[in-house]
């Protein structure tokens, strides 16, 4: 059984963490396929929105594989930190807007993986936390550097130290998600999101994204500078030419990622 699984329909690519009876945990070899399908996507044009989740109805992902990591050495866990580390930023570096499906439980590890991701919707019965201290360790995957810039400092300090868990409707109104919906309409919510992305440039969601996010953490002038710049790619695209045309023959573009 692949421990991780890509399927693109309609320029949607879905992963999926597919060990439902784990949990979804992660092991090194569920890390080491993660990143393999995350570099295929960031060089794959026909994908212009991901959608990640996790296999079964129990959970998005419960973190890292502790039965694993209680036979590893401390080379072997460093190695398996490093690599949770470096997928979970490739992710945050696709091109491609991101979407975390949470399915359920979230803890650890998965939810710092749902902080990689652009967007979050959740089935109302989730529940997520950054827990490592309980286990007398730290986030290790972008945890602390990710939830503080999302939520700010004083309230992500409170859910790192005390290890809480919270529900989805308080993840919610701590701006952590986007919506919070039935398990029926997870997947259609996601599609219904990524559609909307759809109707739009791909190469100028790319450019918008990268904007956004390379302009967070500088200074206003610098983070113009990065706008002016994206700004200036998109400006010799056919999509760009294709929109203006089509504004003028009073029609829906027909966009290439060209």
């Amino acid at each position: 059984m692949e421990m991780v699984t890509l399927q693109v329909e309609n320029h949607i690519g879905y992963i999926q963490i597919n060990r439902p009876n784990e949990l979804n945990c992660f092991n090194y070899e569920t890390l080491t396929k993660l990143q393999h399908v995350v570099d295929e996507l960031h060089i794959n044009g026909e994908v212009r929105v991901v959608v990640i989740t996790g296999a079964g109805d129990k959970a998005f992902s419960a973190g890292a594989d502790l039965k694993e990591r209680r036979h590893l050495n401390e080379r072997e866990v460093k190695r398996n930190v490093k690599a949770i580390r470096d997928v979970f930023q490739s992710i945050a570096e696709l091109p491609q807007p991101t979407i975390a499906a949470i399915n359920g439980y979230a803890f650890g590890g998965g939810f710092e993986l749902a902080l990689a991701c652009d967007f979050r919707i959740a089935v109302s019965h989730a529940k997520m936390g950054l827990t490592e201290v309980s286990w007398a360790i730290i986030p290790g995957a972008g945890g602390t550097q990710r939830l503080p810039r999302l939520i700010g400092q004083a309230k992500a300090m409170e859910l790192i130290l005390t290890a809480k868990k919270i529900n989805a409707e308080e993840a919610y109104h701590l701006g952590i998600l986007h919506s919070v919906v039935e398990k029926e309409q997870l997947l259609p919510s996601c599609i219904q999101l990524a559609e909307e992305m759809l109707q739009n440039g791909p190469l100028a969601l790319q450019q918008a994204k990268y904007a956004i996010l390379q302009g967070m953490n500088v200074d206003l002038q610098t983070g113009l500078a990065i706008e002016a710049k994206a700004y200036e790619v998109i400006i010799p695209t056919a999509d760009r030419t294709e929109a203006l045309e089509a504004f003028s023959e009073k029609r829906k573009p027909n966009f290439k990622g060209e």
